[in-house]
């Protein structure tokens, strides 16, 4: 399958937004989601590693870790702007993939990633929709724009595009006061310690657990807020080193 839209609604019912996956045959420039995705983080984090090594002539591991962090969320962000977006379209193809589960007894989310985009679809909004209609099989929320989730995943998209690429550059090299950096650093890293475990909370006292299997709640929603709860902890040591040091030591940049 590629990911290609449908002409029309009723095509829409019958099958994927142009999913193809690995054992079909698809177009000749086309690469699976997951390694776009992938590539898209290793794009926007090795510009900021080269030109810190550049710079000071050396790596370090707060840096690394935090210009794969950032550039993740940047990417996060964009699918989170086209989940406000394309918030129609979203709660359409949840029904589409819940059916497609029924029938198939795949995962939607695996089945989305290892689909084939066309290179000329890898910018298309409603092709990375499929990221949140995929991930409500798990959690209804993300199809669902009165919940708490959706909201706070749009607001993550909007707001915090902009601090992000500060945090980047600052980390990079080190050409923000340090306080000011700590300081934006700590709103930031906190923000999204509390949304994430309160994302948690909402979803056990919800009752979704009793919802998805085992597998599914470590794999797909115990691991992967994890690592948006304890790297932002480790981001607020490091803004609050920032603030007090007053210098950019604790990143290695004298």
């Amino acid at each position: 399958m590629s990911l290609r839209d449908p002409p029309d609604r009723s095509v829409q019912r019958r099958k994927s937004v142009g999913l193809s996956s690995a054992s079909e045959p698809t177009g000749r420039w086309a690469a699976p989601a997951a390694l776009l995705a992938l590539l898209a983080i290793a794009l926007l984090a090795l510009p900021g590693i080269g030109v810190r090594y550049g710079l000071h002539g050396d790596l370090n591991a707060f840096h690394v870790l935090f210009s794969l962090f950032l550039s993740t969320n940047l990417l996060i962000c964009c699918w989170e702007i086209c989940l406000f977006f394309r918030r129609d379209y979203i709660e359409t193809r949840a029904e589409y993939w819940r059916d497609r589960r029924n029938q198939t007894g795949r995962t939607p989310a695996v089945e989305f990633l290892t689909a084939r985009v066309p290179l000329n679809r890898i910018l298309s909004p409603t092709v990375w929709a499929d990221v949140w209609a995929t991930y409500s099989m798990f959690d209804s929320a993300y199809a669902d724009r009165n919940t708490y989730g959706f909201n706070i995943d749009i607001g993550n998209g909007f707001v915090t595009l902009l601090p992000t690429l500060i945090l980047y550059i600052a980390y990079t090299g080190g050409i923000i006061p340090a306080m000011a950096v700590g300081i934006l650093g700590t709103m930031l890293f906190w923000q999204w310690t509390y949304a994430s475990s309160l994302y948690l909370v909402s979803f056990f006292v919800g009752r979704k657990r009793n919802l998805i299997t085992a597998r599914e709640l470590y794999v797909y929603i115990l691991s992967l807020n994890a690592v948006w709860i304890l790297i932002p902890i480790v981001g607020l040591y490091l803004s609050i080193r920032l603030i007090l040091d007053g210098d950019y030591s604790v990143l290695g940049i004298d």
